[in-house]
C-alpha cells in the first residue's frame, strides 16, 4: 500500500504486534494523536521468537482496521507504529530503548500466560524469556542511567495485571540481586496502571475478500464496541489524553465495578445461554439472538436477574446490556457456543453463581432463570459435549445432582439449599 506515513516521537513501547492491540490500543492512539497534541508513535517489541514483526515491517508497519457490526463498516489506516524490534535478534536495539527519555508508556497484551515468573531466567540472558523478565532488564538499564521510569498499562486478562507485574518485576530484581536503590526506584518511579481491556479483535478476514483498493497484508478486523478501564492516577492524562480520543475509556481510582459490569453481564450472559442453549441444538451467540425464545431467555437472565443484583446505575447497566446484546447480534462475528463452553463449571462459579446467590439475598426468592441455567450447566456434563478438566467431566457425569450440589471444591461452599429448586429442571 502507498500511503506517506507520518513520523513522530516514540514515546509508547508495546509488547505484542498481534491482531488485538493493533485493533484496540495502536487504534485508540491513532485517535489520540488526531484528537490531541500528543504528537506520539509506537515501537513495537515482539516479546516471543516466532511472530509478525518481519510481516508488519514489509509494509512499514502501516495496516488498515476495519470496524464491522449492525452499526455498518468502518475502515481507517493506521500509521501510529513506528518500528518493530525483534529483542531475540535484536537484543541492543531492544535495550537502547531505555535510553530514550521520551519513551514513557509500556503497553503489553502477552496473553494470561504471560505475566509470569521463572527462576531460569537471568539478567545475562540476551534476551530473558518471560516478558517480565525482558522488562526488568529494561528498567534496571533506565535505573542506572538516572531516568524517569514508565507508566504500565497491560491489556493481559487477568485481575489486577499492573499489580501482578510490578510484583514479578520485583521478584526478578529480588533473585537478580539488582539492590534496594534499584527496587525502591521501581516502586517511586513507575506507575503500574491494573485495566480492563473489552472488545472482540476478529483479526485477519482469511476465509473472505475484503476489496480495500491497495494490497494490505496485516488488515486487521474487528467490532465496533470497545472499553478501556485504567485504575491509575489521573495525572496520567497529562502525559497521554486518552480522555480526548472522544473514545471510551475511562480513567478511575477503581476498576472493580466495571470488571464486575463485565463478568456478571458480558460473560455471565455467555455463560448461563451456553449449555441451554447448545442442549438445544445452537451453535453460535448470533443464532441464539436471532431466535425469539432464546432471545427472550436471554434478556430474562441479563435484565431481570443479573442487573438486579449490581449496584451502578441502572441506567449505565442497561445501556451496557443492551451493547452486549448489539455485540451479541453481529452477523461479522461467528462465536461458536463449543467454544466459549470450556471450562464451564469453572465459568460458572465466578461468572453465575454469584448472580445467583446475590439475587436470592436481596429478594428472598429464586431467580429462575439462572436456576434453569445452573441445571442446564448440570445436564450439559452429562453429555459427551464438555471441554473440561477431566477430573471435573468424569465427577460431573458420574454425580447426582444432589452429589454435585454439595462438593465445596466445585462451587467454593456447598450449594445443597438449592436442590428443590434445580431438581425441578431436571426435565425441561
Amino acid at each position: 500500500m502507498n500511503y506517506n506515513k507520518v513520523i513522530r516521537p516514540e514515546r509508547v513501547i508495546q509488547f505484542g504486534e498481534g491482531g488485538f492491540l493493533r485493533g484496540f490500543a495502536d487504534w485508540i492512539l491513532q485517535h489520540v494523536n488526531e484528537k490531541s497534541s500528543f504528537n506520539g508513535s509506537v515501537v513495537v517489541v515482539q516479546p516471543i521468537e516466532n511472530g509478525m514483526c518481519d510481516k508488519l515491517s514489509e509494509q512499514n508497519c502501516v495496516y488498515t482496521h476495519i470496524m464491522r457490526g449492525v452499526e455498518g463498516v468502518e475502515t481507517k489506516v493506521i500509521d501510529v507504529i513506528s518500528r518493530c524490534i525483534k529483542p531475540y535478534d535484536e537484543y541492543e536495539k531492544y535495550m537502547k530503548l531505555a535510553e530514550n527519555p521520551d519513551l514513557r508508556f509500556i503497553i503489553s497484551n502477552t496473553t494470561e500466560a504471560g505475566i509470569c515468573y521463572s527462576e531460569g531466567d537471568q539478567i545475562t540472558d540476551t534476551p530473558p524469556a518471560t516478558f517480565p523478565a525482558k522488562v526488568t532488564a529494561l528498567l534496571h538499564k533506565r535505573f542506572s542511567l538516572g531516568l524517569k521510569g514508565f507508566i504500565f498499562l497491560p491489556c493481559e486478562l487477568i485481575d489486577k495485571n499492573g499489580e501482578n507485574l510490578k510484583k514479578i518485576i520485583l521478584q526478578y530484581a529480588y533473585s537478580w540481586n539488582l539492590g534496594n536503590e534499584f527496587k525502591s526506584w521501581v516502586e517511586s518511579e513507575n506507575i503500574f496502571c491494573n485495566t480492563l481491556v473489552d472488545r472482540i479483535v476478529t483479526g485477519y478476514p482469511r476465509d473472505e475478500k475484503i476489496e480495500l483498493g491497495y494490497e494490505d497484508n496485516m488488515v486487521n478486523t474487528s467490532e465496533f464496541f470497545h472499553l478501556w478501564v485504567i485504575e491509575g492516577p489521573k495525572e496520567i492524562l497529562n502525559e497521554i489524553p486518552l480522555d480526548k480520543a472522544g473514545l471510551n475509556i475511562i480513567v478511575t481510582d477503581s476498576l472493580e465495578m466495571y470488571r464486575t459490569r463485565k463478568v456478571r453481564i458480558l460473560n455471565g450472559a455467555h455463560t448461563s445461554m451456553v449449555p441451554y442453549a447448545i442442549l438445544k441444538g445452537f451453535e453460535t451467540i448470533k443464532s441464539c439472538v436471532d431466535d425469539a425464545d432464546m432471545l427472550g431467555y436471554i434478556k430474562k437472565c441479563i435484565f431481570d436477574e443479573i442487573i438486579p443484583t449490581l449496584d451502578l446505575p441502572k441506567e449505565e447497566l442497561v445501556d451496557y446490556a443492551n451493547s452486549v446484546l448489539e455485540r451479541f447480534a453481529n452477523p461479522y462475528i461467528k462465536h461458536m457456543l463449543s467454544s466459549i463452553a470450556l471450562n464451564s463449571v469453572s465459568k460458572f462459579k465466578v461468572r453465575v453463581l454469584p448472580s445467583i446467590l446475590e439475587y436470592i439475598k436481596r429478594y428472598d426468592k429464586m431467580p429462575e432463570t439462572l436456576i434453569l441455567a445452573f441445571a442446564s450447566l448440570i445436564k450439559f456434563y452429562k453429555t459427551d459435549m464438555t471441554n473440561d478438566d477431566k477430573e471435573v467431566m468424569e465427577f460431573m457425569k458420574k454425580s447426582s445432582i444432589k452429589e454435585i450440589l454439595a462438593n465445596e471444591n466445585l462451587w467454593g461452599q456447598n450449594l445443597s439449599f438449592l436442590y428443590n429448586e434445580v431438581i425441578k429442571y431436571e426435565d425441561k
